[in-house]
């Protein structure tokens, strides 16, 4: 579940925070790293606990209304939506209840936002359309789910205060988990019953040593780094940089310089958008250009053998010409020849 994206914001609040706080300890730090990732897969997995505790919440409105109707010889109300088979899937589904084999009432605490939500749920036009169709089918229990999800938890704001006082890893997690969660609704399918597989923390190690060794160089050679920044800002005063800005940079060489598989250019998009997100409103143009120019200046220097997308197609270009050029040749000599 853990990707790259989600590892990058993580090293860069993570390498900020390094600098911020008193002890400088590469060690402590690297745990805390791993940790914070941790937290957002424990948030994954807390989000789809949600859609557990909102239908055992129905369940037990549905069980009072039976009890009055039969009492008060009224309509037996519908369960369809506390018999979606989605739903009912999720709360048996073995991943799910082993990762909270000791807290599966995570939300109690939360009891009254799950009422709540339960109330928006019900008013729903999503709902009520749900209710009234005569569609029996699992993946219609599974795409209205989807939809609730979407148009409810997504966009809550109420929610995402819960989440930021449960924890402080959560803050900018919520966006990025969200998808996940949408993702692991539509890959479920009825004939995988409880053992439907939930996404895995990590896609693979080389994710988790990919986010160690990104943070790793980032600190370990920040000197040579910054020293980079400042050789390629000559028509800039560097010690009036946005420090966010530098860190981002920083982190953003790290990547160039430690990854070669990794083309410069999706370095460069990556973080010019965390730049927009967690610095000044000028920092993203700003670090665009700037890493480009460093980037051109490492590949310039022999530091990093990596090869500039325009620098591609220029040789692209020479080659073409020069192909051009011995067919040109080609058909002189065989025009010679013929006569």
């Amino acid at each position: 579940m853990i990707n790259r994206e989600l590892i990058r914001i993580k090293v860069v609040q993570l390498t900020y925070a390094y600098y911020q706080n008193g002890e400088k300890s590469m060690e402590n730090a690297e745990k805390e790293l791993l940790f914070s990732l941790s937290k957002s897969y424990y948030l994954y997995n807390y989000l789809l606990l949600l859609i557990v505790a909102v239908s055992r919440e129905e369940r037990h409105r549905v069980d009072i209304a039976i009890q009055r109707a039969e009492r008060e010889g009224l309509a037996r109300p519908s369960e369809k939506f506390v018999n979606n088979r989605f739903a009912l899937q999720l709360e048996e589904n073995k991943m799910l209840n082993e990762f909270f084999a000791n807290d599966n009432q995570a939300w109690e605490e939360h009891l009254d936002y799950v009422r709540r939500l339960c109330n928006h749920i019900e008013e729903s036009e999503t709902y009520i359309n749900y209710m009234a169709d005569p569609t029996d089918s699992y993946n219609a229990d599974r795409e209205v789910w989807r939809k609730l999800y979407k148009q409810l938890i997504v966009k809550d704001e109420e929610i995402d205060a819960i989440l930021e006082e449960k924890s402080i890893y959560w803050n900018d997690d919520k966006d990025i988990v969200d998808t996940f969660v949408l993702k692991t609704i539509n890959q479920f399918s009825q004939e995988n019953g409880a053992d439907q597989e939930l996404l895995p923390e990590f896609k693979d190690e080389d994710e988790k040593l990919f986010a160690r060794k990104l943070f790793r160089a980032a600190i370990l050679n920040a000197e040579n780094y910054h020293r980079y920044m400042s050789e390629t800002s000559r028509n800039w005063d560097f010690k009036r940089l946005a420090y966010m800005d530098v860190v981002i940079m920083q982190i953003a060489i790290a990547e160039m310089m430690s990854f070669p598989t990794i083309p410069v250019s999706v370095t460069i998009n990556e973080y010019v958008d965390l730049a927009k997100i967690y610095s000044t409103p000028k920092s993203g143009a700003y670090i665009n250009g700037m890493l480009d120019s460093i980037a051109r200046y490492l590949v310039k220097s022999g530091k990093m053998q990596k090869v500039m997308k325009d620098e591609v197609k220029k040789d692209v270009v020479k080659k073409n010409f020069v192909k051009n050029d011995e067919e040109k040749n080609d058909e002189v000599k065989n025009d010679v020849s013929n006569q």
